[in-house]
C-alpha cells in the first residue's frame, strides 16, 4: 500500500502554508501529516485530525500557538521523524521541514515558502519579540544552523518555490534551482459584484507585523489625502496609529463577510512590504480590486503594472521615501483605467485547482 507523507514545520496557527498543506493532501488523497508540534487551531479543515502525527515535542508545546521555546529542539525533532515506509515525501518548508530522513530511493519534493529569512538575513531578525535579548539569541541560534540548512536543501529530488524572489533565495542561499508554483488562493471565495460600487476609499489589511512595514501605507494615505481603512492587528499598530491622521481608520478584526464587502468596494489595497508572495493581494485582485504594491518579492508575480495594479519604486529605503513613493501612486490612480474583470481572470491563474495539477506534474516528474 502507499503511503504519502507530508511534512509541514507546525500547526500552530492558520495561514497560507497551512493552506498549502491542505491542498496537497487534496491533490494526494489519504496522505498522512506529520508536524513536530500542532493544535485544532492551526489545522485547516481540509486535513482530518486522524491524519496528523506529531513528535515528542508535543508534550512541551502549551497548546497556545506559542513555540518559540521550542524552536532549538525542531531540527532535531525533524531529523527523527519515523518516514521509514513511505513512499513519497512532500515537505512544506519554512525552517526545518528539509531535516527530515527519507529512505533510499523514496522521492521527496520540498515546496518552499522561502529558506528561513531569519536565518540568512540579519535585517528580518530586528525587532523580534524579547528586544534586543531576543534578537541577539536568534542571531546566534541562526549561525548555528546555516550550514545544516544548506545541507538538508541538497536532499530534495525537487525544489519548488512558491514566487520568483524565493526562487531567487534558493539559487544565492543554497545554490540550487527552482521550479515557481504559485501558492493556492481561494479565488472562488471572492469575485466581482456589479451591485457593489466602488467607494472613496483604500485597504490595508492583514497582519499588522513590522515587516510588512503597514505605517508606510497610513502615511502615504495621510500625505495623498485619501480615506484608508486599516483592518489587522499586530505588533505595528502603535507605529500606524503613530503615522494616522485624519481619513484613516482602524477596523481591527473582521469577518470573512466584512473583508469581502471591503474588498469589493475599495478604490485598492495597498500592500507596503517585501512578501515572500502574499495572498491577500490576490483575494483582492479576485474581487477585480487593483493593488498597489512595492515592486519587490511576490508581488512581481501578479501585479502587472497598469493592469492589474501598479508597481511602487521608492528613490532609497527610508519610511519617508516609501512613504512619498506610495503617495504619488495612490495619486495617480485618477489617472489609469482598471478593468475589474481582467483583474479577476487573472486571478484565477493562482486557484487551488491550479495550484493542484501543477504541483501533481512536479511529483509526477520525480516519480
Amino acid at each position: 500500500m502507499s503511503r504519502t507523507v507530508v511534512v509541514h514545520e507546525r500547526f500552530t496557527e492558520l495561514g497560507g502554508s497551512e493552506r498549502v498543506v491542505e491542498q496537497l493532501v487534496t491533490a494526494f488523497p489519504g496522505a498522512e501529516v506529520f508536524v513536530p508540534v500542532g493544535d485544532d487551531r492551526g489545522r485547516p479543515e481540509g486535513v482530518p485530525a486522524s491524519s496528523v502525527r506529531t513528535s515528542g515535542l508535543q508534550r512541551l508545546y502549551r497548546n497556545d500557538g506559542r513555540y518559540a521555546h521550542l524552536l532549538p529542539l525542531l531540527p532535531m525533532a525533524m531529523a527523527r521523524a519515523d518516514l521509514s515506509d513511505a513512499d513519497l515525501v512532500l515537505t512544506s518548508h519554512h525552517a526545518f521541514a528539509q531535516r527530515v530522513r527519507v529512505p533510499d530511493g523514496v522521492p521527496m519534493v520540498s515546496y518552499v515558502h522561502t529558506p528561513a529569512r531569519w536565518m540568512w538575513e540579519a535585517g528580518t531578525r530586528a525587532g523580534e519579540p524579547g528586544g534586543r535579548i531576543g534578537e541577539v539569541g536568534l542571531t546566534a541560534f541562526a549561525s548555528t544552523q546555516r550550514a545544516a540548512d544548506r545541507r538538508a536543501a541538497a536532499r530534495p529530488d525537487r525544489l519548488v518555490a512558491n514566487s520568483t524572489a524565493v526562487a531567487q533565495r534558493i539559487e544565492d542561499w543554497w545554490g540550487r534551482e527552482a521550479l515557481v508554483v504559485p501558492p493556492p488562493v481561494r479565488t472562488h471565495l471572492f469575485g466581482v459584484d456589479e451591485g457593489v460600487e466602488r467607494d472613496d476609499f483604500y485597504l490595508i489589511a492583514g497582519r499588522l507585523v513590522p515587516y510588512k512595514r503597514p505605517e508606510v501605507a497610513v502615511s502615504a494615505a495621510r500625505r495623498a489625502g485619501v480615506r484608508l481603512i486599516v483592518v489587522g492587528e499586530g505588533r505595528a499598530m502603535a507605529a500606524c496609529r503613530a503615522h494616522a491622521g485624519p481619513g484613516i481608520e482602524f477596523a481591527g478584526r473582521v469577518d470573512d463577510a466584512t473583508m469581502l464587502d471591503l474588498m469589493r468596494r475599495a478604490r485598492g489595497l495597498l500592500f507596503t512590504g517585501v512578501e515572500d508572495f502574499g495572498i491577500v493581494p490576490v483575494e483582492a485582485m479576485a474581487c477585480g480590486t487593483p493593488v498597489i504594491a512595492l515592486g519587490e518579492g511576490g508581488a512581481l508575480d501578479y501585479v502587472r503594472d497598469g493592469e492589474t495594479g501598479l508597481l511602487v519604486h521608492p528613490h532609497g529605503a527610508t519610511h519617508h521615501q516609501h512613504a512619498d513613493a506610495f503617495a504619488d501612486a495612490l495619486r495617480r490612480m485618477d489617472a489609469v483605467s482598471f478593468d475589474p474583470h481582467a483583474i479577476r481572470r487573472h486571478s484565477e491563474y493562482f486557484s487551488e485547482e491550479n495550484f493542484r495539477a501543477r504541483m501533481t506534474s512536479v511529483v509526477a516528474g520525480v516519480r
